[in-house]
């Protein structure tokens, strides 16, 4: 089949570039005919002010990519339409921002509609966590003009059947982890890991924003012994400044090392082995290759109860789980944690990442064993 993924991949940064780079290398090893169709620029400077690509390659990158979309050259998104109509029986759409709305709607005009080619919304986030005014109308257009939608949970298929009559299809979120050669670090065992003293240091990683509740953790790490550390690793989406406030006004300065910015590859492995568990004090969410990550690297991992969060960290198993936006339920959750023997007993409990039956279920979603997108999940 000949398949045609929009969306960005490395060297984009984060997590959905890595996703869509995993995915497009799955597809051919599935025996599909697949080229990425990437964004020469993905954002305006004002929404996202970062660096949007990392200098040294982190995965293996994938080939047949044209970079020629860019968010501010109409002419490219009618391109792009021309040539899904040429190319393409299969169209995987990855939403990212809604900002990118109106370059799919016109590449949809331009590519118009035919029986045997199907379109397909991947969607890791179907409404922005912090929302805009015209996010629900922009989002409903291009999910209304698509013949199925993939998300991947139960929560984010209720929220897209308010916005489009399309079926709606749930996967789980499939992990796509650095190689164990990549990790640097030996993934304990259970026997090992049951005999290693804690170092009582805490982590959070990953892209710092307001819905992540950092805010909050930094708080619990007042009410909990006064030798346990953090370390916040990560880009700030808006500035670290809430986060600066919220050390102050905590008065744990002494006990919070922030690493702002893009973590490269080869410095996680680093920091996951620091840690005693990874900590994720979500306000809310929706999938989240997180867990994966900390179980790769053998640390249990403490979350709040949003999301698919619950269904990835068995509680009292390989992690412990607490109620989300509250500080109290979260300084227990890792007292909790340092009591005698609980770490232990949650690092013999972190089992191993098993990549591929995920990401064969997850396939079956855009192209089953007939050939065709399934209608319904």
């Amino acid at each position: 089949m000949r398949i045609r993924v929009i969306g960005p991949v490395h060297p984009f940064r984060g997590g959905i570039a890595q996703h869509t780079t995993r995915l497009a290398h799955r597809l051919v090893a599935a025996g599909h005919d697949v080229v990425v169709e990437s964004w020469r620029r993905q954002y305006p400077v004002s929404l996202y002010p970062g660096e949007q690509r990392v200098a040294v390659p982190e995965t293996e990158p994938f080939d047949s990519t044209r970079y020629l979309l860019s968010w501010n050259r109409p002419d490219s998104w009618a391109l792009l339409g021309g040539r899904l109509r040429k190319e393409a029986d299969l169209v995987v759409i990855v939403l990212v921002s809604p900002v990118q709305v109106p370059p799919y709607l016109v590449a949809l005009r331009v590519l118009g509609r035919r029986p045997q080619r199907r379109v397909v919304a991947l969607s890791h986030n179907v409404l922005p966590h912090e929302r805009g005014p015209l996010d629900r109308f922009a989002v409903g257009r291009l999910l209304r003009r698509v013949d199925q939608v993939l998300v991947h949970s139960e929560a984010q298929r209720e929220l897209a059947r308010t916005l489009t009559p399309v079926p709606v299809v749930v996967r789980s979120l499939p992990p796509h982890l650095p190689s164990r050669a990549d990790r640097h670090v030996t993934r304990p065992d259970a026997q090992s890991g049951a005999g290693r003293s804690p170092r009582r240091h805490l982590l959070f990683f990953g892209l710092v924003r307001r819905y992540k509740g950092v805010d909050l953790l930094v708080r619990a790490l007042a009410d909990i012994p006064s030798d346990v550390t953090l370390t916040v690793a990560g880009e700030f989406w808006r500035g670290a400044g809430e986060v600066r406030d919220a050390i102050a006004a905590a008065g744990v300065a002494d006990r919070v090392e922030l690493r702002p910015g893009y973590v490269p590859a080869d410095e996680i492995p680093g920091l996951f082995a620091a840690a005693d568990a990874l900590v994720l004090p979500y306000r809310e969410a929706t999938a989240t290759q997180n867990v994966a990550l900390a179980f790769a690297y053998g640390l249990p991992v403490v979350a709040t109860t949003v999301g698919t969060l619950p269904t990835l960290v068995r509680e009292g198993v390989d992690g412990l789980l607490c109620a989300p936006d509250d500080v109290g339920a979260l300084a227990a959750a890792l007292r909790r944690l340092y009591s005698p023997g609980v770490l232990p007993h949650l690092r013999s409990g972190v089992h191993d990442v098993a990549e591929d039956p995920p990401w064969q279920d997850y396939l079956s979603a855009l192209v089953p064993a007939t050939g065709r997108p399934l209608a319904s999940g």
